[in-house]
C-alpha cells in the first residue's frame, strides 16, 4: 500500500457554539468542540461509570462551515467525518505543545445534523417548510453546502411515498 488512511467518524454533542473566523483571502474556518461519551457497568462494584472525551473540530470546507455557523448550537447532536491532524504550537512559557484536531476539509468531509430541530432543540417551535424540521447537513463539496437534508419525511409535502411519479412508473413498464 502506497499510503494510508486517515479517517475519523465522530458522533456527539457540541460543547459550545461554533466560532467562525474569516481569513484575509475570504476563506472561513469554523471551530467548536464535540463531546463523546461511553458508559459501562463496573464488574467489581456494579456501579455505572461514564467517560467523556472532548474533540476539537475545525471545518475548512466553506459550505460546511456556513451550515455549522447557521444551524449548530451548544448541545446540538452531530455526525462528522473528517481526518485527524496534529498541530504544534507554543504556550505562553514558550514550551512546545501539540494538539490533535478533527479536520473537515475538501471533498471527503461530511457533516450531518442529528437533531430534529435546528439548534439542537434549544430554539422553540418547529419548522413548517415541509422538510420535517431538518436543516441542510452539507456534503462533501468544497464550495457549496453539498449533499442532503436532515429530513425525517419524504421531502417537500411530507409523507412517506415519493409522490405521483412513482405510482406512474409501476403502470407504464415499456416491455
Amino acid at each position: 500500500m502506497a499510503g494510508g488512511i486517515n479517517k475519523v467518524i465522530i458522533v456527539g454533542n457540541l460543547g459550545k457554539d461554533p466560532e467562525v473566523r474569516t481569513f484575509a483571502n475570504g476563506g472561513k474556518v469554523c471551530n467548536f468542540s464535540v463531546a463523546t461519551s461511553e458508559s459501562w457497568k463496573d464488574k467489581q462494584t456494579g456501579e455505572r461509570k461514564e467517560k467523556t472525551e472532548w474533540h476539537n473540530i475545525s471545518i475548512y470546507n466553506e459550505g460546511l462551515a456556513g451550515v455549522a455557523e447557521k444551524y449548530l448550537r451548544k448541545g446540538s447532536k452531530v455526525y462528522l467525518e473528517g481526518k485527524l491532524q496534529t498541530r504544534k504550537w507554543q504556550d505562553q512559557s514558550g514550551n512546545d505543545r501539540y494538539s490533535t484536531d478533527v479536520v473537515l476539509q475538501g471533498f471527503d468531509a461530511k457533516m450531518e445534523m442529528l437533531d430534529s430541530k435546528p439548534g439542537g432543540g434549544g430554539q422553540g417551535g418547529g419548522s413548517n417548510d415541509g422538510w420535517g424540521g431538518g436543516a441542510p447537513s452539507g456534503g462533501g463539496s468544497g464550495g457549496g453546502s453539498g449533499g442532503g437534508w436532515g429530513q425525517t419525511g419524504g421531502g417537500p409535502g411530507g409523507g412517506q411515498g415519493g409522490g405521483a411519479f412513482d405510482s406512474d412508473l409501476d403502470d407504464d413498464v415499456p416491455f
